[in-house]
């Protein structure tokens, strides 16, 4: 997310003008199991005062698996948490979070059945299905790359992610995740992977980028990162 993320926003730069700045503070974790996973949740309203701190126009919570193992939904409470503390700062701004951007954006888009990849061992990958799942959309397929090193995650060769998703089971699927987690570098496979599958691809950071564009109120103009961001696509009313 720390490198995906300031890249989307120089290309939306790139192609509309707009100026974009980042603000950033970090909950520690070493290991991704459930144990870390949820002391992490503890600190989302810290982290937010501190971004709060540079009157920021929008927060986005970046880590998606802390949010999903606590149970379907708990996005929701996890953006007003930190909606309140940026607010008790006096500094107030839309959240998201890049569980809840996922599963609305897949909603958006009329998604019923994907196929994904992710890097976690396989009991956290399960929860992550059954989040997706919990929010109506069916996971056909989920292939667990089992790392457990935080830092080996974010170590992980993008250039691996279309063999990989070649292999997906993805037959009736509308879509593919490519990472479910916002850690695993995916944004060099993301174009490469939907040109050659036909089938649109989002990420972690994809959907937590339109969702803060859409706060933002500007319109995607990004190249080269999947339709999502292209500005090609209408969804539910709101074109992106």
């Amino acid at each position: 997310m720390e490198t995906e993320l300031p890249e989307l926003f120089r290309r939306q730069s790139e192609a509309t003008g707009h100026k974009y700045t980042f603000h950033s503070a970090r909950a520690g974790m070493k290991n991704v199991n459930r144990e870390e996973l949820l002391a992490m949740v503890g600190k989302a309203a810290g982290c937010a005062q501190a971004v709060s701190d540079a009157d920021v126009d929008v927060i986005a919570y970046a880590c998606l698996v802390a949010v999903m193992a606590q149970g379907p939904g708990a996005h929701t409470k996890s953006e007003e948490v930190i909606a309140a503390a940026a607010a008790e700062n006096g500094h107030p701004a839309p959240v998201t979070s890049s569980a809840g951007a996922l599963v609305r954006t897949l909603q958006a888009m009329g998604v019923r059945k994907v196929a994904m990849i992710t890097p976690y061992m396989k009991p956290l990958t399960q929860m992550v299905v059954e989040y997706i799942e919990g929010a109506g959309i069916t996971v056909l397929d989920a292939t667990s790359l089992e790392v457990a090193d935080n830092l080996a995650v974010g170590c992980l060769d993008p250039q691996n992610l279309p063999g990989i998703a070649r292999n997906l089971k993805r037959e009736g699927a509308e879509a593919i995740v490519l990472s479910a987690c916002v850690q695993m570098p995916s944004l060099p496979a993301v174009q490469a992977v939907e040109d050659e599958l036909g089938l649109p691809v989002i990420t972690a950071a994809t959907a937590t980028t339109f969702e803060i564009l859409k706060a933002l109120g500007q319109t995607p103009a990004i190249k080269g990162a999947g339709s999502l961001l292209s500005g090609a696509r209408t969804l539910t009313g709101v074109t992106i």
